[in-house]
């Protein structure tokens, strides 16, 4: 088979992975926390026809080799951590992040989860949950049913207003967990990340302190999607795509010539 065939067929299923995370990209764009992820290619192994400065006469060294590649391969998908923008809700139960860190998340089976989606409501207790599953957030706080408002402190402080009393009481601590390497970490889905060999174990502090970010009550991350970074991007795949497809075709009417020449 001709080589050029195998190297665009790479190519051709390098970018359809392209797309699909692209696309994956654009969906979320409207999702509250989500981190885009980027694709990480490689160029597969070369064919070392001659190899750079072997001995071509008796006294001279070739200057360059003959070395053919065998295309290119998706090797990662990269989740970049960078903040997103500040959507102001004036919601007292959407917390953002400003800064690094995750909300920690309790999962039914016992093991924590991390999300960047502050969106949290009540459950029948009047705990902190996220909106979509109603896992609990950690360390539990608890809200009074006969609160009259609640106040979330850049450190994560969490009080509330009684009736008959004129100091607001203090019912929880919400910390946020960071991770040497973030990058590293699992998307699960659900707006939620698991811990991984690779992102080092989770390191639990106070917001604001401690290199940790602040917490903005009121407020939500939007998805730090760039939609027209996106579409570039996407344009630039489908070209490569369409280019590939075309060697293809090449180098099959190539054969096709040879075939009808014999």
């Amino acid at each position: 088979m001709n080589s050029a065939l195998w190297i665009s067929k790479t190519g051709i299923e390098a970018q359809s992975k392209d797309i699909a995370v692209i696309s994956n990209n654009l969906a979320n764009a409207s999702t509250i926390g989500f981190k885009k992820s980027r694709t990480i290619f490689e160029d597969l192994l070369y064919q070392n026809i001659n190899q750079p400065g072997g001995r071509s006469a008796q006294d001279t060294e070739a200057p360059s080799g003959l070395m053919i590649g065998a295309g290119t391969k998706v090797v990662a998908t990269q989740m970049v951590h960078t903040q997103g923008d500040m959507l102001t809700t004036d919601n007292a139960l959407d917390i953002m992040i400003q800064g690094e860190g995750f909300f920690e998340i309790l999962l039914p089976d016992g093991n924590a989860a991390y999300s960047r989606n502050g969106q949290f409501t009540m459950d029948a207790e009047g705990n902190m949950v996220t909106p979509g599953s109603g896992y609990l957030l950690q360390p539990q706080v608890t809200i009074p049913d006969n609160a009259l408002s609640i106040i979330v402190s850049q450190d994560g402080e969490v009080s509330v207003t009684l009736p008959g009393q004129a100091e607001p009481a203090v019912v929880g601590q919400i910390n946020t967990t960071n991770f040497v390497n973030p990058t590293g970490l699992q998307p699960v889905g659900q707006n939620l990340f698991t811990e991984t060999a690779v992102s080092g174990a989770p390191i639990e502090g106070v917001p604001s302190l401690e290199g940790f970010g602040m917490l903005v009550q009121g407020a939500l991350e939007t998805s730090n999607v760039n939609t027209t970074e996106e579409l570039v991007n996407l344009i630039e795949t489908q070209r490569v795509y369409e280019m590939n497809s075309k060697v293809i075709s090449a180098v099959d009417e190539m054969l096709s010539y040879i075939n009808q020449q014999l």
